[in-house]
């Protein structure tokens, strides 16, 4: 298998470098985190200039269909950069839309760079548990009325629309944690009931707090069919997740890079300690962490193209893990290396750290992976099991 990305995909990477290195370079970034709206208008119209937010849309509402593994390269990219941006966000409301079909206007929208979507799916009690809904949707006529509220929606102040995973009522549609009776709804962010609180994350993106009270949307605002929504949203979440995994390796490089940097020109005893050998044992082995994450996270970009599901589950899940330890791994030891240094806002090493942090807590910890992974067809063989007892 040739592992080498095609000239189209280094064309991206190249331009997404040139514009971090020229535009959104650390302090720049800074400026961005404590503004206001915490991001950046000019920032989003050169992402969608550079063709970035038409990228994963399809061709027919104006994209250019991109696969994973193609916004594998940008998410790395982003990821070296610590881009703030609501590009994650937007790409993730994208695929729900693509995957639910019938939204093409909107998908229109994000592809010009008009549109910037949020997702907001998790809830106080849910944790990593996206079937986990206590939001209601409740039929109204010839539409549906919402009611509950939604947690940590990364960007849910600065988006248009929104991504709303809710339950739907009666008996036939399960428990709270059922997979049946889950839909998903596209709600503009000033319908009548939406209120919407922001607050700054601790890896300087920006998240909100939503309410729906009795916030009324019409039929078409269904995502997919209604009370049948688990397939697109388990689909969506593994997307998702892969495009972390990526921007987690672009992120684990940059730390490792400055790291490296800062061995090499900090003196201690007449010598730079980068010469001091148990430094560089610490250094080797946050350099296999890296390389197994990003071997795990290509994978995983491959998988979710193959149209297996269980293939899919398995890839992603595997690869989260194991880039949620090569991600807390490589952050301990950086700022360790860096010293006091390393916790500082003044330094980028504190930044990735805080980013790293975050990817790792974001759509499932290790734990949460490596259940699910073992919970996969073809884990464990009972009839093995059985001859050897």
């Amino acid at each position: 298998m040739d592992f080498n990305f095609n000239p189209e995909q280094t064309q991206f990477a190249d331009a997404l470098k040139r514009w971090i290195a020229r535009d959104y370079n650390f302090e720049a970034r800074r400026a961005i985190i404590h503004s206001e709206a915490g991001v950046s208008d000019a920032a989003w119209a050169t992402l969608a200039e550079l063709g970035m937010t038409a990228l994963p849309v399809p061709e027919a509402q104006g994209g250019f269909a991109g696969s994973a593994v193609d916004m594998f390269v940008v998410m790395q990219e982003l990821g070296r950069g610590l881009v703030v941006e609501p590009y994650f966000a937007t790409v993730l409301g994208a695929e729900f839309l693509r995957l639910g079909g019938g939204h093409a206007a909107l998908l229109e929208q994000v592809a010009s760079g008009e549109l910037k979507l949020a997702c907001a799916l998790g809830e106080r009690q849910s944790r990593h548990d996206m079937r986990d809904i206590a939001m209601q949707a409740m039929v109204d006529g010839d539409g549906y009325v919402l009611n509950g509220e939604k947690k940590v929606v990364l960007h849910g102040a600065q988006a248009g629309m929104l991504v709303v995973s809710a339950r739907m009522t009666g008996e036939r549609y399960g428990e709270q944690r059922a997979e049946e009776g889950i839909s998903l709804f596209v709600v503009p962010v000033d319908a009548a009931g939406v209120r919407i609180a922001g607050y700054r994350t601790l890896d300087g993106l920006r998240a909100a707090d939503v309410v729906f009270d009795k916030v009324r949307v019409d039929a078409g605002a269904v995502i997919g069919t209604p009370g049948a929504g688990w397939p697109i949203l388990d689909a969506a979440l593994d997307y998702g997740a892969g495009l972390l995994c990526a921007e987690a390796v672009g992120a684990m490089e940059a730390i490792f890079e400055a790291t490296l940097d800062y061995l090499k020109t900090r003196q201690q005893f007449g010598a730079p300690i980068g010469k001091f050998q148990a430094l560089q044992h610490r250094m080797a082995d946050m350099y296999i962490h890296l390389e197994q994450a990003r071997s795990m996270a290509l994978l995983a970009a491959v998988r979710l193209g193959s149209g297996d599901a269980n293939e899919r589950r398995c890839a992603v899940s595997a690869a989260k893990y194991r880039i949620n330890l090569a991600a807390r791994f490589i952050g301990q030891q950086a700022v360790q290396l860096h010293g006091g240094m390393g916790v500082t806002d003044e330094l980028p090493a504190a930044h990735y750290f805080k980013r790293l942090a975050s990817i790792e807590l974001t759509l499932g910890d290790a734990d949460h992976h490596l259940a699910r992974f073992i919970a996969q067809p073809g884990f464990s063989d009972d009839t093995t099991e059985g001859a050897a007892a």
